[in-house]
């Protein structure tokens, strides 16, 4: 699918889908508000729908010819909005069931990384009988325990030590079912955005505290976002290689970020992919895509081109 700008009518409506029930409701909220503002900017029919109230019969009505995922975590990045619009036929963006549905669960993602001999830290699932003991023992302190299935970092802690790990598992799983712990890499920390068949330029973060969670990425002014990232030459296009084969081998299509951390050795370790990446003031595609040349309005409308992309994926 492309768009041609100068004369966007016979793309049809494009439908903005965007706020949901997640946790990450209020930050699909405001990615959706930009992106549908972009996209009026630039003469596209374009309209919003947050699918809470009225589910899907309400998408069904605005009959769209194309749909823009704005919306985040479970409902919509999970892979559950693209079966309903793969059998409604309706191109959408980003990417397909499959791709969705792994990226949205962290452990799973690791798995298929491991497999076919990606580095991912060590991970181990948690449940309220695990021997705390002996998870310590085998991932080692401090380690990071995870909702399997959010992201914004909601649920996340950092524990350093074995008391406080059964109580991180707790805080974890008021977010979700499965609970995941997995070895702290420490060092340097990356996000690498994935446009098409372009790996925008990497981004390394970094946050006062030490921690990148929620408050960091989308409330403080504080947190440093590195353009350039600082890496050399070689090491940056060894980190966009490993980035476009985490999301190849996930069978991520159309955009989506890898987040990795570069340990004090300097290997490079995975953590989790995001296939409806947030488009807010503080995201960071946006910042990638800028400093690649990308303008806002125009970074929307090439995610918008791969629509239709997961049909065939």
């Amino acid at each position: 699918m492309s768009v041609d700008v100068t004369n966007p009518q016979p793309l049809g409506k494009v439908v903005v889908v965007y706020g949901g029930t997640s946790a990450e409701r209020e930050v699909s909220l405001k990615s959706g508000a930009a992106v549908l503002e972009a996209l009026q900017r630039k003469g596209i029919d374009a309209c919003g729908y947050d699918p809470r109230d009225n589910g899907l019969a309400g998408l069904e009505q605005l009959a769209p010819s194309v749909v823009f995922v704005a919306l985040h975590g479970r409902g919509g990045e999970d892979g559950t909005l693209q079966g309903a619009l793969e059998l409604l036929g309706i191109p959408y963006t980003g990417s397909g069931v499959l791709a969705s549905a792994l990226g949205m669960d962290k452990q799973r993602t690791k798995q298929v990384w491991s497999a076919v001999g990606l580095p991912t830290p060590e991970s181990i699932m948690l449940a309220a009988s695990s021997d705390w003991s002996a998870v310590v023992e085998q991932l080692g302190l401090p380690l990071i325990v995870k909702p399997v299935h959010e992201g914004s970092t909601l649920g996340i802690s950092i524990v350093k030590s074995r008391a406080a790990l059964e109580s991180a598992y707790h805080e974890a799983a008021q977010f979700d079912a499965r609970v995941m712990a997995e070895r702290f890499v420490v060092g340097d920390e990356y996000t690498v955005a994935l446009l098409g068949d372009q790996v925008l330029p990497a981004i390394r973060v970094e946050v006062p505290g030490g921690f990148y969670d929620y408050e960091a990425k989308y409330i403080a002014n504080t947190t440093q976002y590195h353009l350039p990232c600082g890496l050399t030459a070689e090491d940056e296009a060894a980190l966009a290689m490993l980035c476009q084969q985490a999301f190849t081998a996930i069978g991520g299509v159309g955009w989506g970020r890898v987040d990795v951390m570069r340990d004090s050795e300097g290997r490079f370790w995975l953590l989790e992919v995001n296939t409806v990446p947030g488009m807010t003031d503080h995201s960071l595609v946006p910042q990638a895509a800028a400093h690649a040349g990308i303008g806002f309005d125009d970074l929307v409308l090439q995610i918008l081109n791969t629509a239709g992309e997961s049909f065939t994926a």
